[in-house]
């Protein structure tokens, strides 16, 4: 999948990338794809390890705001 000359699927309007955000102690960080069920943590949210997670990017339509999300290393912050 080539991120240039994406068209969006709904309207055919074109597709910008993008991230999405987990913020947390005041850092901003690429969410991930866990793979399974969550498991809930003891103290809040849910368990699992940064390194098992594949981080998610995400393309916009400029034309009608469609998000669709793709899971892969090539999207991990750099």
């Amino acid at each position: 999948m080539s991120d240039e000359g994406l068209q969006c699927p709904k309207c055919k309007g074109e597709m910008i990338q993008g991230f999405v955000g987990d913020q947390s102690d005041g850092n901003l960080y690429v969410a991930g794809w866990h793979a399974g069920q969550p498991k809930k943590s003891f103290w809040f949210g849910a368990k699992s390890g940064h390194s098992e997670a594949l981080p998610i990017g995400a393309f916009r339509c400029q034309k009608c705001g469609f998000l669709e999300f793709y899971s892969d290393r090539r999207f991990e912050a750099h």
